[in-house]
């Protein structure tokens, strides 16, 4: 038992020394992807979350269209 709980051990420190690089390497790919995409002429936005009132269109609106002013 005691050398199961060591293999467990090695294995959990293992997996988080490991874990930043496979989502390093997981964003890079997504990166890669969308250059590609973007390259091509497909320049879609991919990322379909609500938009908060601080993204890139709410900074974008005059003053009379604000929605913190209405």
């Amino acid at each position: 038992m005691n050398l199961f709980l060591n293999y467990l051990v090695v294995a959990a420190l293992f997996a988080l020394v490991l874990l930043p690089t496979g989502l390093g390497i997981a964003r890079e790919r997504r990166i890669d992807r969308q250059l590609r995409d973007a390259a091509r002429g497909e320049a879609e936005p991919t990322e379909t979350g609500s938009r908060g009132v601080f993204s890139q269109e709410a900074r974008t609106v005059g003053p009379a269209q604000c929605p913190l002013l209405s």
